[in-house]
């Protein structure tokens, strides 16, 4: 067999594709869900993608603690409750349930640890008061913020103007003109609570925290040191950029890779809960096998800029698996010249998982079993 070479990714913060190469044991943070709403195909893509970024660690002998959190402290989750006339709590349990169910149908295995916002309180008030106290924030009646000139590595991942920073974090949830605010650009640690959502006692005042902070703190807390963050590619700014530069206020190791997966589009515009444009799993996963679905899903690379979602993928996936099928209990190879050593070898290069479909599909045009490769990809052919 051929030496195993390095497991290539590319890199958000450095625009490069460089060698991932965690050691034993792999770190790895994956943002998760606002429980509001069901499951829709970005979600798919993107849990879809660090699955299979996991069970090729797994296969090249990495233990993986994935970490996947669950925002269950938004905005979001309470306009979306108070719409809807139910408790926010009973929203996120039945949202939550949802999308269990549809990434178990997918074949997505479960994180190592799944931490909820409200699970770490007395956690995210110590940090705010560690900001406060090293100047990287500042309060302000009941309001405290975290200044985004904290760390002069803010900007570092997503390589944004401070223009379009303005611009893009109020189209995804900042508020320039917040209470008391020294810059447009700085963000919420803690705010008072409206009376229909949770409150929590603080030094600053009863209130709730920001979002950004329960990410920071979740993944200090589970995991401390990490080798990968990632999630979607509309979390670059302004999620992801503020957790790095209160993990650098908080003194903890920079994280050694940065990894998105691409917006999935559809009907030219990209998915999204806020505008309705939306394709949920559960009725993909009604009318289809799901492993169609996953299939579907995973033929356009994560990097893919803009791809579109349309019923093609779906026809396409059904011929595709149908032939795996047809060869899952034929003779063949699955060494280094086989199928499985294809596919490993195109997850190798920055998981390319469209190269690897169509080594499997070349490998079962040959009438070579493919049971082992499609299985890497998670996908079973029973």
């Amino acid at each position: 067999m051929k030496p195993m070479g390095d497991l290539r990714l590319f890199d958000t913060a450095t625009g490069q594709t460089s060698a991932f190469a965690p050691g034993p044991v792999a770190n790895i943070y994956v943002c998760g869900i606002t429980p509001y709403d069901a499951t829709h195909l970005g979600h798919a893509a993107t849990y879809v993608t660090y699955d299979v970024l996991q069970r090729r660690l797994i296969d090249r002998g990495v233990e993986v603690r994935m970490v996947r959190n669950i925002t269950d402290i938004d905005n979001d989750l309470f306009e979306r409750a108070r719409r809807d006339g139910v408790n926010y709590l009973d929203l996120a349990f039945g949202q939550k349930r949802v999308f269990d169910d549809d990434l178990n149908a997918l074949g997505v295995l479960e994180p190592w640890s799944e931490p909820r916002a409200t699970s770490a309180i007395p956690d995210i008030r110590g940090a705010i008061s560690l900001f406060l106290s090293s100047g990287h924030a500042y309060a302000v009646d009941g309001w405290v913020y975290y200044r985004h000139s904290a760390v002069p590595s803010f900007g570092s991942i997503s390589s944004y103007s401070r223009v379009d920073m303005r611009a893009i974090g109020e189209r995804r949830g900042e508020d320039p003109n917040g209470p008391g605010k020294e810059h447009p650009l700085d963000t919420v640690l803690w705010q008072p609570s409206a009376d229909d959502e949770p409150s929590w006692e603080s030094p600053w005042g009863s209130g709730r925290p920001g979002w950004h902070v329960e990410c920071t703190v979740l993944s200090v807390r589970e995991l401390g040191t990490i080798d990968l963050h990632g999630g979607g590619c509309d979390l670059v700014y302004p999620h992801h950029e503020f957790c790095a530069s209160q993990l650098e206020s908080l003194g903890v190791a920079p994280i050694r890779h940065w990894m998105h997966q691409s917006c999935v589009h559809l009907r030219g515009e990209p998915m999204s809960k806020s505008t309705g444009n939306l394709i949920f799993v559960r009725d993909l996963t009604s009318a289809h096998d799901p492993m169609v679905v996953r299939l579907a899903v995973m033929s356009q690379h994560y990097r893919s800029v803009e791809w579109t979602w349309t019923n093609d993928l779906l026809d396409a996936a059904v011929e595709r698996l149908a032939l795996w099928r047809s060869v899952r209990d034929a003779d063949g190879a699955t060494d280094a010249d086989g199928p499985l050593a294809a596919v490993r070898e195109c997850l190798d290069d920055d998981l390319n998982v469209p190269e690897a479909i169509e080594a499997i599909d070349a490998a079962a045009r040959r009438g070579e079993c493919v049971r082992e490769a499609a299985e890497l990809l998670g996908l079973t052919l029973a």
